[in-house]
C-alpha cells in the first residue's frame, strides 16, 4: 500500500515545520508548503502562497500529478500582526486576516474535490487559543482565527457525508520564531496605547518563550490524523492556557474577563 500523502502550509517553520518533520518519520507522504518553499531531510519542500488563488491551485494540482493522491491538508500558515486596534490600518488588518482565514479556505476548497472523489480526507486548521480568547492589542489575529472557528464547524458538517473530517487546533503560547517575526504597528507622535500595548505584548512574548515546543502540537495532530472519529476541536498547551479555553465556555463573560485580565496583561 503506498504512502498517505499530506499537504503542510506554514512548513518553513514552526508548528508547520515540527508537524512535517514527525509525520514524515511516521511514515506519511509529506509534502511542506510555504512561500519560501523550505524542504527537510525527509520532506519535501514547494513553493506555495496561500494569499494567492492561482498558486494555491497549481500547488495542489502539482502535488496530486506526482503523487496521485492527497489524503489530508494541515493549514498552518501564518503570522503575526500587533498593534492597538484603533492604530493598525485597514490594508495590514486585511492582510492579516487574508492569511489566517482565507489561506486556509483555499487550501481545503482546493483539496475537497479530491478528497470527495476518493471517498474521504482530512482537513486540519491550525487555529489558537486566541481564537477562543481574544487576544488585546492583537485584535486582528483574533479576528482571524475567530473566523477560522466558525468555518471549521460550518464546514464539517458540509462534508462529512462525503467522509471528510475537520478539526481545528487551538495551540495556546509556544516557543517559536512566531514570536521574533511578530510585526508590531507603532505610531509616531502622542500614542496612548503606547504603555498598555507594551504590557500586553510583552506579556504574551514572555508566556510565548517560556511556552512549550512545537513538537507537542505536532504529536496532537498526529493523534488526530490517526484517529477513526477525530475531534472538532482539540486545545494544545499548558494546563493554565487550557483551562481558560474551558473557562471562557462555561463561567459568565464578565467574571471570566475579570479572572483573565491579569494573563492578557491588561
Amino acid at each position: 500500500m503506498s504512502k498517505k500523502v499530506i499537504i503542510i502550509t506554514g512548513a518553513s517553520a514552526g508548528i508547520g515545520q515540527a508537524c512535517a518533520d514527525r509525520l514524515a518519520k511516521a511514515g506519511w507522504t509529506v509534502v511542506g508548503a510555504s512561500r519560501r518553499g523550505s524542504s527537510g531531510q525527509s520532506w519535501q519542500g514547494m513553493v506555495m502562497d496561500v494569499d494567492n488563488d492561482e498558486s494555491v491551485a497549481q500547488g495542489f494540482a502539482q502535488v496530486l500529478a506526482e503523487h496521485g493522491r492527497i489524503d489530508a491538508v494541515i493549514a498552518g500558515a501564518g503570522w503575526g500582526l500587533a498593534g492597538a486596534a484603533e492604530q493598525t490600518p485597514i490594508a495590514d488588518a486585511k492582510a492579516q486576516v487574508e492569511t489566517l482565514l482565507w489561506g486556509a479556505v483555499r487550501c481545503a476548497q482546493a483539496a475537497l474535490p479530491t478528497f470527495r472523489q476518493q471517498g474521504g480526507g482530512r482537513i486540519v486548521l491550525i487555529g489558537s487559543i486566541g481564537g477562543v480568547i481574544a487576544l488585546p492589542y492583537q485584535a486582528f489575529y483574533s479576528v482571524g482565527k475567530f473566523a477560522l472557528e466558525g468555518y471549521a464547524e460550518a464546514l464539517a458538517y458540509e462534508v462529512e457525508p462525503f467522509g471528510v473530517q475537520v478539526t481545528i487546533i487551538e495551540p495556546g503560547n509556544f516557543k517559536t520564531d512566531f514570536t521574533q517575526s511578530r510585526r508590531t504597528i507603532v505610531p509616531s507622535g502622542d500614542d496612548p496605547y503606547r504603555a498598555a500595548r507594551e504590557r500586553a505584548i510583552g506579556t504574551m512574548e514572555r508566556d510565548e518563550v517560556h511556552g512549550a515546543g512545537p513538537a507537542d502540537v505536532a504529536k496532537a495532530i498526529e493523534r488526530v490524523l490517526d484517529s477513526k472519529r477525530p475531534p472538532r476541536r482539540v486545545s494544545v498547551g499548558k494546563m493554565g492556557e487550557r483551562v481558560g479555553v474551558m473557562a471562557k465556555r462555561l463561567l459568565p463573560f464578565r467574571l471570566f474577563e475579570k479572572s483573565a485580565r491579569g494573563a492578557l496583561g491588561v
